[in-house]
């Protein structure tokens, strides 16, 4: 059976809400979503608005306060460079193998999350690899407790290499609040990298499974991320700059860029519904007009130089093995939480899956 049939024969089904601003504001430069909410979906007003001014702490995605405590953008940035130096040295070491991380076969994301973690967190302790868990996005108390359980733990890791370089921040930190604002910024810095890359590389599994030989991954990667962007709509609190910029946004209007449509504009895209890697065999994602799966390029997401390549990494290492979507599988439920992908897809052996068949 060709690969063309075999994605051909998969729904993406998306929440109600999500199918709904697919179905009714698709191709719309500006849609009221709410009596104090505007949804921007057009290329140049999107950028317009995105150039305008920076994000405040409040609209970042990551680096929000934390317990109440604002995280300055040096800080911030300090955070992201640490966690940068754990991520290198993942790709610089051989992919683990036997029970820990030999078979990639499974339920993705999760399979895929499991690896990373291990990948990049190796031998953390356990209070802090327990932030990883998938479980703690169902609330966010739940990993509130977990924190403050960990923090309030009487036996403290003693800093060195043994631990990451995330790890030794909280192994450094003294007394009681520090550790918990340490722990804080463990999940909020190492928990994403893993989550994105994994839901990125199943997204694409999902949309384009099985690849063509000659399709490069960074390509697959790309067209998954048009299709499914990570950062699938983008909060900008009211201000006054935005009415300037036009006039159907009231001084009261918040404004949620909305990639998800951007990324469909049949304006913009040729066949815009298909999976086609190989349209950025000519398209550079840094400039191409309404291309913002990471936001926009005046303030892009600092984690993406981590995400890409590891990304890649997995995807590569998920093709070697000769892992492929189920062909059973069907449909695949796309929930509306803020990082966009698939909630469940069933990977195997190219060879075992054809024989189950």
């Amino acid at each position: 059976m060709s690969r063309s049939i075999y994605r051909a024969r998969r729904t993406t089904v998306f929440a109600p809400r999500l199918q709904a601003l697919i179905d009714d504001h698709l191709g719309k430069d500006l849609v009221r979503l709410e009596p104090d909410t505007i949804g921007v979906a057009g290329a140049e007003l999107s950028d317009r608005i995105l150039a305008a001014r920076k994000a405040t702490e409040t609209e970042r995605p990551t680096f929000k306060p934390l317990h109440g405590r604002s995280i300055a953008k040096a800080e911030a940035s300090s955070v992201i460079r640490t966690i940068g130096k754990d991520v290198r040295q993942a790709l610089e070491q051989p992919l683990p193998t036997g029970a820990r991380g030999a078979d990639l076969s499974g339920p993705w994301p999760l399979t895929g999350h499991l690896f990373l973690r291990d990948l990049v967190l190796r031998d953390d302790p356990y209070r802090l690899r327990i932030l990883m868990s998938r479980k703690l996005e169902i609330d966010p108390r739940l990993t509130w407790s977990t924190i403050v359980a960990g923090a309030a733990l009487p036996f403290r890791p003693e800093p060195g290499p043994h631990l990451t370089h995330i790890g030794n921040l909280f192994a450094e930190a003294r007394g009681y609040h520090d550790r918990r604002y340490a722990m804080g910024m463990y999940r909020r810095a190492a928990a994403p990298v893993c989550f994105t890359v994994s839901t990125l590389v199943a997204n694409a599994l999902w949309l384009g499974s099985p690849f063509d030989e000659e399709t490069s991954n960074r390509n697959i990667l790309y067209e998954a991320m048009r299709l499914l962007p990570p950062s699938w709509n983008l909060l900008r609190n009211r201000s006054p700059e935005y009415p300037a910029i036009d006039p159907r946004i009231g001084p009261g209007d918040d404004i949620l860029m909305l990639p998800l449509l951007t990324h469909r504009d049949p304006a913009l895209w040729e066949a815009p519904d298909e999976f086609r890697p190989e349209r950025w065999d000519t398209l550079d994602p840094d400039s191409t007009p309404g291309y913002m799966p990471f936001g926009h390029v005046s303030e892009r997401c600092w984690g993406r130089h981590m995400v890409l390549p590891l990304a890649e990494l997995l995807l590569d290492r998920v093709r070697r093995d000769g892992l492929v979507v189920a062909p059973g599988q069907r449909t695949a439920e796309v929930p509306l939480v803020g990082l966009l992908g698939v909630r469940t897809v069933h990977v195997g052996h190219r060879d075992r899956v054809r024989h189950a068949r």
